[in-house]
């Protein structure tokens, strides 16, 4: 009895594990199916479509694609947190109408003063202050700071279902990057531990440094500016130039995600493009064509003849945060 049970074990508990879901927040539907098939094809050294393991490379946006973005960017609604903060403590640094819309809270208004006015924003709030004490500000406020609608913090506000799918792609050798809008140092405070992607491996917007020896110790100071822009175009820019090569894998949401997508799927070989497609009206937020955030309008028009996998949140998705259950 006792080899019987010994010898059998294995064979009790190895088909549990290798039945074992790797996307169980995902519903069984056409685009969980295209993202197991791919990976199986391109992993499978008999398979015509086999990718060795160093051009394993996937690319994700950050905002709206990994975690939420509405009703406003994250980065903007920590820089206007900040604003308003450093306007308590001095109210003479509101001398511009986008820094008093900001201090205000008031949205609509700042979007009137456009790309300068969000400029100033983003400067104000964000320069001044060294790469490692800006991380450990954003850390705090994204893991401490509730959301206006869900009551979450911003941090849970990870998609459940694309956590698990960074996880799958690692654990089938990929390598796995976040290409946002957002900047460098914003990303970098939370996205190892929101999703297991290290520093040097997150791109985005970079903001302008400068360099200078205080007290004999060398520093890095944040300034005021960009000095890279990481949105539309300027995404495969900044991905061949962080990389050095074209990814097989592009995730985004937003027509400001269509030219790093059509840019990765263009290569030869086995490629994927996929959309997240905001439709849960419900559990998260329903928009697309015409927001003001995340716009989809052209990338609706041309996924399915590209061959562009549009993963509906509402349908494909079986669960949204991953801080809830």
């Amino acid at each position: 009895m006792h080899r019987c049970a010994l010898w059998s074990l294995p064979f009790l508990v190895l088909p549990l594990t290798s039945l074992a879901d790797p996307l169980p927040s995902w519903n069984d539907s056409a685009s969980k199916t295209a993202i197991l098939d791919f990976v199986a094809a391109v992993t499978d050294p008999t398979s015509d479509s086999y990718v060795p393991q160093p051009d394993r490379i996937a690319v994700f946006d950050n905002d709206g694609t990994l975690w939420s973005e509405q009703p406003l960017y994250f980065q903007l609604a920590y820089a206007l947190d900040m604003v308003r903060q450093k306007a308590e403590a001095d109210p003479a640094i509101l001398t511009s109408d986008a820094l008093r819309a900001a201090a205000a809270g008031d949205i609509a208004a700042l979007r009137e003063t456009g790309r300068e006015g969000m400029l100033e924003v983003v400067s104000l709030s964000h320069a001044n202050i060294t790469p490692e004490a800006f991380r450990a500000s954003v850390h705090g406020w994204l893991t401490t700071t509730e959301h206006p609608t869900t009551g979450l913090t911003y941090a849970e506000m990870t998609y459940q279902p694309m956590v698990e799918l960074l996880r799958y792609l690692r654990d089938e050798d990929f390598s796995t990057y976040i290409v946002s809008g957002g900047t460098l140092d914003f990303m970098r405070a939370i996205a190892e531990e929101a999703y297991g992607i290290p520093p040097a491996q997150v791109i985005g917007s970079i903001v302008n440094l400068s360099y200078s020896v205080e007290d004999g110790v060398p520093t890095l100071t944040k300034q005021p500016g960009l000095f890279f822009v990481d949105r539309t175009g300027d995404k495969p820019v900044g991905i061949m130039n962080h990389i050095g090569q074209r990814p097989i894998f592009a995730a985004g949401n937003s027509d400001a995600d269509f030219e790093m997508v059509d840019w990765v799927t263009a290569g030869e070989g086995a490629r994927f493009g996929m959309f997240i497609h905001h439709t849960d009206a419900e559990r998260e937020t329903a928009y697309d064509r015409g927001s003001p955030i995340g716009a989809l309008d052209v990338v609706l028009d041309e996924a399915e003849g590209r061959g562009w996998v549009l993963v509906d949140m509402a349908k494909d998705w079986s669960r949204i945060w991953s801080a809830t259950p």
